[in-house]
């Protein structure tokens, strides 16, 4: 008996004929050969990989791994899906280092200041996301999964509070019912909604339907909430699309400052037992989306360029940052409007056969070709 639907392959031909660009459709019908020849529960397991790419005939990706081992064991989908979206050569093979010494770009004080290029400060961001290699990835997992992760990363976030560098506070969204006991982090909708608000929470994912029908926004709200510290530069989210997001913020002009942090919290919070992000050979740290492997990081600025939005739209700034390598979101991130003064969200777009040194690096150099042709647009 077949584990995908009967109307899978005219499902996925009525997609592909639509929608060329969907990458999730396109690699199946390339690899019909060996869909048809797995197993019944393995064509079971990667369709619920691939049922949002079906299901949103829109999407430029439309996959996502279900566990950490997915990436292995459908490799041969997979390998695809990421080679097409990250440029990947046969063979290649990604490198996490954060060590900035000898990277191309690099000033050589080794400073990342944005003062350099003429900014005063600004909104600088760097956050990756990170998975346990002990639990199915979020869209597998279920709600007694979701409790169990949640306990296990908080001996992690104690050992941050006890940190007089970090401190802070949990907050949960998992009712004590589910939670098993009393949930002592647990917030009222009063506080919940004021911490979105404040954008240190994420909001209620059931609404984005690529997240819905992968099975990532399952059992909302149990198991989601953050730790952000007593000086709101340093906020973990779990229980997102990723089962950590793990971000350093401030307002300053020295990019190094919040990248470095990052680093030393990360290892801070791996050494703790029972933590250990999941990991491939070939493709760096494991997330679910195969467009956040590798690296999983995005290092962010806000920047003024009013020039370039002049018309009250960043179609102009877009343009001239995809050949630098750049992606520019709103102020509130993806699919949200651009700041009344022309401030956009500038990010290095690459998560994947570069390293996290080279992610910070490149946002400065793009930042500085992008003020270049800011100020020729005046």
């Amino acid at each position: 008996m077949s584990g995908v639907p009967d109307d899978f392959w005219a499902s996925v031909d009525a997609v592909l004929a639509d929608h060329p660009d969907n990458r999730c459709v396109k690699h199946l019908a390339a690899n019909k050969a060996w869909v048809d020849g797995l197993s019944a529960e393995d064509q079971k397991e990667l369709y619920a990989c691939v049922v949002t790419g079906i299901k949103n005939a829109d999407s430029s990706m439309g996959c996502y791994a279900m566990n950490p081992s997915d990436y292995e064991k459908f490799g041969t989908f997979f390998d695809c899906v990421i080679k097409d979206y990250h440029n990947g050569a046969d063979g290649a093979k990604h490198v996490n280092t954060w060590s900035l010494e000898g990277v191309e770009g690099l000033p050589a004080s080794g400073i990342l200041d944005l003062r350099e290029l003429g900014l005063d400060e600004i909104s600088m961001r760097v956050r990756v996301g990170r998975n346990l290699s002990a639990f199915p990835l979020p869209g597998a997992m279920t709600e007694a999964d979701r409790v169990a992760f949640e306990k296990r990363m908080l001996p992690a976030f104690q050992t941050l509070i006890d940190d007089p560098e970090y401190g802070g506070q949990v907050f949960s969204l998992t009712p004590s019912e589910a939670f098993g006991e009393e949930n002592p982090n647990l917030i009222s909708d009063e506080k919940y909604d004021e911490l979105v608000k404040a954008h240190v929470m994420f909001k209620d994912m059931a609404a984005d339907t690529y997240l819905a029908i992968a099975g990532i926004a399952s059992d909302w709200p149990v198991g989601r909430g953050c730790w952000q510290s007593d000086d709101k530069q340093c906020i973990i989210w779990f229980g997102e699309e990723d089962q950590l997001r793990i971000m350093c913020m401030k307002k300053g002009a020295i990019l190094n400052e919040v990248f470095d942090r990052l680093e030393k919290m990360l290892n801070t919070v791996e050494t703790i037992e029972g933590i250990a992000f999941a990991k491939s050979d070939d493709y760096g740290y494991v997330t679910s989306c195969p467009t956040n492997l590798g690296t999983g990081m995005r290092a962010s600025v806000h920047v003024k360029i009013p020039n370039l939005t002049a018309d009250g739209t960043d179609k102009k700034a877009k343009a001239i940052c995809k050949p630098l390598g750049l992606s520019v979101r709103g102020t509130g991130g993806e699919h949200t409007p651009i700041g009344a003064d022309g401030t956009v969200d500038i990010s290095p777009s690459a998560r994947m056969y570069i390293t996290e040194a080279q992610i910070v690096t490149a946002l400065y150099k793009g930042i500085e070709l992008l003020l270049a042709e800011e100020k020729a647009a005046a």
